[in-house]
């Protein structure tokens, strides 16, 4: 249901079911959620390149198989794939073309960087057959904000990728998304593990809590980095105008 390949540090991870438009089954989740997390606990991927077979990226649950399943095993899976974002401290580049629609939107919404192709499709279209977009809807919010997400759901009208990008679930508009999102990928996997988790699980920690939080975490944070053999390595080989070899990766 998905193809995994490796490209220096990067993992690509690709949704292959293009004849479904890449719905979303049980499979697929399954298999979505076990490389998600076998690539964050894996010390040769650096970042995580999600992307899709076929010309869609992804239209949402495989509706058919919704009606035939155990409801209570799907929210599982469902919670698990669209609290992505909240739970891997490996970034993840999404690729998309297409459309990306329901739970395809929230994929999207669960990558911290997104490169869309001009033409692609946005919506959450749930409410058009009675339901309400709830597992994907916290990933949404915290990409647009709580009113946008909120007319999104109730309108489940479709958007392009120039509203995405200026809404901010968008964060790059390329003509080839997947090219430009190999780039982004490879980029950030050659930048010190340490520094990319550390930030990330920074970045959790402080959602939504008060400035004095932030701060006392922040500072606890920095500490934490300044004294790993990651950074002085990083300082070493800018002033020696090298690149630097991340001790935290044996280099």
């Amino acid at each position: 249901m998905i193809e995994k390949s490796q490209h220096g540090r990067v993992l690509q991870v690709t949704l292959n079911r293009p004849e479904k438009r890449n719905a979303l089954n049980l499979a697929v989740c399954h298999e979505l959620v076990d490389a998600f997390d076998r690539a964050d606990t894996e010390r040769s991927v650096g970042a995580i390149l999600l992307t899709a077979n076929g010309p869609a990226f992804c239209a949402g649950m495989d509706l058919k198989e919704s009606l035939e399943v155990d409801q209570a095993q799907l929210a599982g899976i469902h919670e698990r794939l669209f609290t992505t974002i909240h739970r891997l401290r490996k970034p993840v580049i999404a690729a998309v073309h297409g459309a990306a629609l329901a739970g395809g939107a929230g994929l999207v919404a669960n990558a911290h960087i997104v490169v869309a192709g001009r033409a692609v499709r946005f919506g959450l279209t749930e409410v058009r057959i009675g339901l309400w977009p709830v597992l994907i809807f916290r990933a949404v919010e915290h990409a647009i904000g709580e009113r946008r997400a909120v007319e999104l759901s109730l309108t489940g009208r479709e958007f392009g990728a120039q509203e995405g990008f200026e809404w901010g679930l968008v964060t790059e508009i390329a003509e080839d998304p997947f090219q430009r999102a190999m780039e982004i990928s490879q980029a950030v996997s050659k930048f010190s593990p340490v520094a990319i988790g550390a930030g990330l699980d920074y970045v959790h920690q402080i959602r939504g809590r008060d400035w004095d939080h932030g701060g006392r975490l922040g500072r606890t944070t920095r500490d934490r980095l300044l004294a790993n053999e990651d950074y002085k390595e990083g300082v070493r080989a800018f002033l020696e105008k090298r690149p630097p070899s991340w001790p935290s990766l044996g280099e």
